[in-house]
């Protein structure tokens, strides 16, 4: 039991597992420890839990140019926007595949958030908080890993296609190593280590003997570390099992046009491959957004990548009945200012910006919040990190507000301060 709370705070057994499975998702608490023992019930909310796939804009995608054109103004930029299905959503030209898609998204143009600087919004987007000296919060794909990840299974629970520059994406921080993201090529190739030089049966013989040995070990030294290493190189064992869900070879042939013959097409398609076996949440990374000359260049060359690669993931997913219980999550760190400067470029703006939500626990064809006429600065209904994270994590069936204790310190999931945007929820 845990040292730093009373036996009155202790749940019984009977009473955790029916709070845990009246969750709207079937998700467990956090922390919930020795007391969540029963593979059944594991096995009952893991049925229920649902994935998630980010799609990371590097550098922070502009709003301007995706899904909050203001044609005619000063600041509105050459593309044209297009209508779409939904009555008065409308999105860049350049995007007519996800357009197709909007009656799924809801797209939330009213971001208001508290990092402007690459390195440290990157940490706020991934964790929903601000960066921290003393405490390392875990990523978004760990922390749904940790809640919405199967135990059984011979995949990580979270994989990460490459994609965040600036010194990259937080880790699983206080949640340990083991929900540390697995990390791989943005196409989502394995490395080439993933192949064995030796026999199965001599592989096998010498798995037997470190485990012997580990064991003598572990009899005279007992630590976090050791027992963490022990579970890691058991996790790689059972990963190169199941190794053949990273060939897409020839699914590619097949699936090449829908997703475009790209590299973040290919990882898209991994992406769809790696929910479909069970992975919890992946997330595939484009980069060439940070366009601080030439943004229009720089917009219309890498929507032309993401157009068909979303797109087709949204019909790949709908076509095999998966989008219902997969959310993607589609932003950067930052949007980009209105004002355009001697460099045809766009600078970073936190004050107003648009990211989007789409497939499971979404009410399609929303759109939440907007900015001011100026382009700078939200008018209605701001959003913040906090915010974000909070409405993620509702819509994956993940309790926002559960906490984990890092030594005597609680600490939520989301923010304290954090608002669930219920009117983006399905």
């Amino acid at each position: 039991m845990n040292s730093l709370c009373s036996s009155a705070e202790h749940l019984s057994r009977r009473a955790f597992l029916k709070g845990t499975l009246a969750t709207a998702g079937g998700t467990a608490l956090a922390n919930f420890g020795s007391l969540f023992n029963s593979p059944t019930i594991a096995a009952e909310v893991n049925k229920k839990a649902k994935r998630c796939i980010l799609l990371w804009m590097d550098g922070g995608a502009s709003q301007l140019e995706t899904f909050d054109m203001q044609p005619g103004t000063d600041h509105g930029g050459p593309f044209r926007p297009i209508d779409t299905r939904v009555p008065g959503l409308q999105v860049c030209e350049y995007l007519p595949k996800v357009a197709q898609h909007v009656d799924k998204m809801a797209v939330i143009r009213s971001m208001k958030t508290a990092e402007g600087d690459h390195v440290r919004a990157i940490t706020l987007m991934h964790t929903g908080y601000r960066p921290a000296i003393d405490l390392p919060y875990p990523g978004i794909g760990s922390m749904v890993a940790k809640f919405n990840g199967r135990a059984d299974s011979d995949l990580p629970s979270c994989v990460s296609m490459g994609g965040v520059g600036y010194g990259g994406a937080p880790g699983s921080g206080f949640l340990g190593p083991k929900y540390q993201p697995f990390t791989i090529g943005r196409d989502g190739q394995l490395p080439n280590l993933m192949t064995s030089y030796l026999t199965p049966e001599i592989e096998q013989r010498r798995n037997e003997l470190l485990r012997f040995m580990e064991a003598e070990f572990a009899q005279d030294h007992r630590a976090d570390p050791y027992q963490a290493h022990k579970e890691a190189k058991e996790k790689s064992w059972q990963l190169l099992k199941a190794k053949g869900t990273f060939d897409i070879k020839q699914e590619w042939e097949k699936y090449r046009d829908l997703y475009g013959n790209t590299q973040f097409g290919k990882g898209c398609l991994m992406a769809r491959r790696l929910i479909e076996a069970g992975v919890s949440f992946v997330e595939v990374g484009q980069s060439n957004y940070d366009s601080h000359c030439d943004n229009f260049t720089c917009h219309k060359a890498s929507l032309s990548v993401l157009d068909p690669a979303w797109g087709g993931l949204m019909t790949d997913l709908h076509e095999r009945g998966l989008l219902q219980d997969t959310l993607i999550v589609w932003m950067g760190e930052v949007g980009r200012t209105a004002s355009i400067n001697n460099r045809i470029g766009r600078d970073h703006q936190n004050n107003g910006w648009s990211i989007v939500l789409a497939g499971g626990g979404i009410r399609g064809g929303t759109v939440y919040g907007a900015t001011n006429a100026s382009g700078v600065g939200v008018k209605d209904n701001p959003v913040s990190e906090a915010d974000l994270f909070a409405t993620i994590y509702t819509a994956l069936g993940i309790n926002p507000h559960a906490k984990h204790y890092v030594g005597p310190r609680p600490i939520t999931v989301a923010a304290e301060n954090a608002k669930v945007v219920r009117d983006v929820l399905a």
